[in-house]
């Protein structure tokens, strides 16, 4: 049975715009309401130690859906189901099932090490003290915090205080862990640190990872499913390396010559820099397949390196969420 379910999830907020009266701003009783879906009947399901990245771009209901899980808030409709529970029907029942790290919000205490924060999260999840000790000791070993859990929240790092957030959130063992932006702030040496200890998790413990992140490289690193969100609607449910083969049609040729250029032409190709020894082109593999391109080059040149790369996962996204706008 799926750990995560959604059934037509669907969350509607009402708001009051303040409209100019018959005498201008002058009359501040007239308002007009109105009604925006954040998130608009979204159904999918995850199955136990799944890693899914929910990506999409601002405003387009990641974090509403996450808050909707975690019990924070409650759908206009629909239905969903957290390791057995309702989230805002069984909230605190759940809570012993899930982790949640917001990337924007701490739930440490910023003045006290987190070591004194971990075991008062021991004390409210209930943790016999042995239990506790032992798991305490396995993340700490996991995460690499051993030098810092004496020092106050507040003298961490970015990256030091991420760690501590998950570990927090790991303490009771839970089935799922949700994470809202992770990574955000941290520069490439804690991202790559980050994201090392949360695939060992996910290995180690069979922990469901379910993440919301604007960082590409969060997503191939660590989620083998991606769902994508647009306006509040799912656009894409599948699994990340279908995402970059289904989406990618442009392939980049960087072409290094032995000999001095006199001139580069070629048909149905785009040429997007041409050096001294180089060319650098930019092939849509749906109007011109890529061998002949090749095979073209190879036989009008004497070719000393060739490279073929695709676009990143940030420009696939970019491609999706235009199509869906059209």
């Amino acid at each position: 049975m799926p750990q995560i379910i959604l059934e037509n999830l669907t969350k509607e907020f009402h708001l009051k715009i303040k409209k100019p009266g018959a005498h201008g701003w002058k009359s501040l009783f007239q308002n007009e309401k109105k009604i925006i879906s954040a998130v608009d009947q979204i159904s999918f399901t995850v199955d136990k130690g799944e890693t899914v990245a929910l990506i999409g771009p601002n405003g387009a209901g990641k974090s509403t859906i996450i808050k909707m899980l975690t019990g924070i808030l409650f759908p206009t409709s629909g239905t969903a189901s957290v390791a057995g529970f309702s989230p805002w029907q069984e909230r605190q029942k759940m809570a012993f099932k899930i982790g949640t790290v917001f990337g924007q919000k701490s739930q440490l205490s910023f003045h006290l090490p987190a070591i004194d924060s971990f075991r008062l999260f021991g004390r409210i999840y209930e943790l016999d003290d042995a239990v506790y000790e032992k798991r305490l000791q396995e993340l700490v070993t996991i995460f690499n915090v051993q030098e810092f859990l004496g020092q106050p929240l507040r003298k961490l790092s970015l990256g030091q205080r991420m760690r501590c957030e998950i570990i927090a959130s790991l303490l009771h063992n839970p089935e799922i862990i949700f994470l809202d932006e992770p990574t955000i702030g941290l520069d490439v040496v804690a991202k790559r640190e980050l994201r090392d200890v949360l695939r060992s998790l996910n290995k180690q413990w069979n922990t469901t990872i379910f993440l919301t992140s604007h960082d590409t490289g969060d997503i191939e690193a660590l989620c083998k499913r991606t769902i994508i969100i647009n306006y509040g609607k799912m656009i894409y449910d599948d699994l990340t390396q279908n995402l970059q083969r289904k989406y990618i049609t442009i392939k980049r040729i960087y072409v290094r010559f032995e000999d001095k250029l006199e001139g580069f032409q070629m048909q149905d190709v785009t040429i997007l820099n041409i050096g001294r020894y180089g060319v650098s082109l930019e092939v849509d593999t749906s109007k011109r397949n890529i061998r002949s391109v090749l095979e073209e080059i190879i036989r009008k040149y004497s070719i000393v390196d060739i490279n073929i790369e695709d676009p990143s996962l940030e420009e696939i996204i970019s491609n999706i969420y235009q199509k869906a706008n059209e």
